[in-house]
C-alpha cells in the first residue's frame, strides 16, 4: 500500500520530457511544469518557437511569452517563476530521513565499520555516531554546522541547498542584481563577467529578511484594516436592512391611514346616497297612501250614486246629488291628480370625477425618503444641504429676524412654520406644483415660540401684548383665536407653557 503511494507521487513528480524527478522545476502559463534544462532544450528544436520569441507547452502546445526575449535563449527558461510547491515536494521526500533509513554512520561507512548513526548533519548530509559527532563538532571547520539527534521516531528535515540546473555539482550562492538572478559562481563566471554587482546571497538574507518582515507587517496591519472595514459594513448592511422593514412598515402605516380616508369618504357618499333614497322613497309611499284613501272614498260615491240613481224614490237622488255637491265644496273644484305638478326626484346618480380623482392621486404625496450619507473620512454621519430659505417676502418692511421654526405635512405638503420678529409677522413656506409658495400673517410685536398644535394649527406666542395666538395652516395661514394672559410666555413645550418675567 505504502509501496503504491510512493510511486503515484514519484510520478506526479516526473518531468514528462526526460522522464525524471524535476530539476529546477518551473510551471508555464498553461500551468503544466517540466524542468527548466528540458525547457531550454525543447525551445532550441523549435525555431519558430524562438522566432516568435514564445516558449511552446511540449504537452499541449500552448505558448508562453517570454519575459525579457532580447536575452539570450539559453536564459529564457530561467525567466519562469519556479515551480515552490513542486520543488518543496520534492526536497520533502528527498530531504526527509527516519530513523532507520540512516541507519549507519556515514563516516564510519566509508571506513568500513557499521556503527549506528545517532545524529544527523544537516550542513554535511551525513549520518554521524557518538565518536564522530565529538570529532565533528570538535573541527573548526564543522563546529557550526546544526546537528540532530535522530533518536526516537522524529523526522528531520535537512536544509535545503538549490543546485545550479546548469552546472548539478555546484549550489547557487551569488545573486547578480543586474539580472536578478541567483546563480552559481561557474554561471557567474561565464554569463554575468560584465554585469556590475554580483554578491552572495548570504550577505542579502539580512535585507531581504527584515524588508519580507517589513511587508508582512504591512500586510497584516492591511488584512486588519480590512477586516474592520468588512465588519463596519456588515454592521452598516444590518442597520440597512433593519431601517429599511421600519421604513416599509411606516409606509404601509401611512397607506392603511390613507386608505381608511378613502373608505370613510366612500361611506359618505354612501350613507348621502341611501339618505336620499330614503327619504324619496318616504315621500312617495305617502303619496301612495294618500291616493289609496281618496280612491277607496271615490269608490263609496260611485257606489252611493248608482244605487240613487236606480231608486224609485227622487229623495235618494237628492241626497245623493247634495253629497256631492257638499264633496265639491270640501275638495275645491275637481281636477285629476295625475296632472299635478309636484316637484318629485327623478332618479340618483353617482357621478365620478375621474379627471380630478386622477389630479390628485398624482399630486398625492405619501412622503418623502429621506437619505442621510455618512462622510468617508471621518465615518461619522455628514449633514448634506439640500435646500435653503432666507425668510424674505417682497411685503416685508425690515430685515428678517427668524426666532422659531416648526414643521407640518398638510395634505401631504411639507409646511415650514417660522416666526419673523423682525417684521412682527409668521410666515408659511412650502412647494405646490412644483413653485415656491409663501404666506405671511401679522401678529404683533416680539414674536417668539411656534409651537405645533395639531397636523394643520400652530400656537404662537407674542410676548409683548402677551398673547397666545392659534393659526391654521392650509398651508396658508390663517388666524383662529387670540388668548389674552396674565403673564408674558415665551414658548410652549410638551403641553405647558413656558413664561419669562414681565418687560
Amino acid at each position: 500500500m505504502a509501496t503504491s503511494r510512493a510511486e503515484k507521487v514519484t510520478e506526479f513528480l516526473t518531468c514528462v520530457i526526460c522522464q525524471e524527478l524535476y530539476t529546477d522545476p518551473c510551471t508555464l502559463r498553461c500551468d503544466h511544469t517540466f524542468c527548466r534544462k528540458c525547457v531550454t532544450g525543447y525551445i532550441k528544436t523549435r525555431p519558430d518557437a524562438i522566432q516568435s520569441k514564445t516558449i511552446p507547452c511540449a504537452f499541449c502546445r500552448q505558448d508562453t511569452k517570454v519575459p525579457s526575449p532580447s536575452r539570450p535563449v539559453e536564459e529564457w527558461a530561467g525567466q519562469i517563476k519556479p515551480s515552490i510547491i513542486i520543488q518543496g515536494l520534492i526536497d520533502t521526500q528527498a530531504d526527509v530521513v527516519k530513523t532507520g533509513s540512516a541507519s549507519c554512520c556515514s563516516v564510519c561507512e566509508k571506513l568500513g565499520e557499521t556503527t549506528p548513526g545517532a545524529s544527523w548533519c544537516s550542513n554535511c548530509k551525513v549520518s554521524l555516531c557518538e565518536r564522530c559527532v565529538k570529532m565533528h563538532r570538535a573541527n573548526p571547520a564543522s563546529h557550526g554546522h546544526e546537528i540532530c539527534d535522530l533518536s526516537g521516531k522524529v523526522k528531520v528535515k535537512r536544509r535545503r541547498k538549490v543546485m545550479c540546473r546548469e552546472h548539478k555539482d555546484e549550489v547557487i550562492k551569488l545573486v547578480c542584481k543586474d539580472c536578478h538572478k541567483a546563480v552559481c559562481q561557474t554561471c557567474c563566471v561565464i554569463y554575468h563577467r560584465q554585469c556590475e554587482s554580483v554578491v552572495t546571497l548570504e550577505s542579502m538574507l539580512p535585507t531581504m529578511t527584515h524588508d519580507l518582515r517589513e511587508k508582512a507587517n504591512v500586510l497584516s496591519k492591511n488584512i486588519h484594516r480590512k477586516q474592520t472595514l468588512v465588519q463596519k459594513t456588515n454592521k452598516k448592511i444590518s442597520g440597512i436592512e433593519k431601517n429599511k422593514v421600519a421604513a416599509e412598515s411606516h409606509i404601509k402605516s401611512v397607506v392603511e391611514r390613507v386608505i381608511a380616508n378613502i373608505k370613510q369618504k366612500e361611506n359618505q357618499l354612501i350613507n348621502k346616497v341611501r339618505d336620499i333614497s330614503d327619504k324619496q322613497t318616504k315621500q312617495l309611499k305617502a303619496v301612495v297612501k294618500s291616493e289609496e284613501i281618496e280612491m277607496q272614498m271615490s269608490k263609496q260615491h260611485c257606489e252611493f250614486i248608482d244605487q240613487a240613481l236606480v231608486s224609485d224614490c227622487e229623495k235618494d237622488l237628492y241626497d245623493a246629488y247634495q253629497a256631492w255637491e257638499s264633496r265639491v265644496v270640501e275638495l275645491g273644484d275637481f281636477r285629476d291628480t295625475d296632472t299635478v305638478d309636484k316637484q318629485e326626484i327623478d332618479g340618483i346618480r353617482f357621478m365620478p370625477d375621474m379627471d380630478n380623482i386622477q389630479y390628485i392621486l398624482n399630486e398625492l404625496q405619501l412622503g418623502k425618503i429621506d437619505v442621510t450619507r455618512q462622510d468617508q473620512s471621518t465615518c461619522l454621519p455628514s449633514p448634506v444641504r439640500v435646500d435653503m430659505i432666507d425668510g424674505r417676502m417682497a411685503s416685508d418692511e425690515g430685515k428678517p429676524d427668524l426666532q422659531d421654526i416648526t414643521v407640518l405635512f398638510v395634505d401631504g405638503i411639507q409646511t415650514i412654520v417660522v416666526s419673523d420678529m423682525g417684521n412682527n409677522s409668521l410666515k408659511s413656506f412650502y412647494t405646490r406644483k412644483k413653485k415656491p409658495c409663501h404666506s405671511k400673517l401679522p401678529l404683533g410685536e416680539l414674536l417668539c415660540g411656534v409651537t405645533r398644535l395639531k397636523e394643520n394649527q400652530v400656537l404662537v406666542s407674542v410676548a409683548a401684548s402677551r398673547e397666545i395666538v392659534t393659526v391654521e395652516v392650509t398651508p396658508d395661514l390663517k388666524l383662529v383665536s387670540t388668548i389674552t394672559t396674565s403673564k408674558t410666555y415665551m414658548s410652549r413645550c410638551s403641553g405647558s407653557f413656558i413664561s419669562r418675567s414681565r418687560y
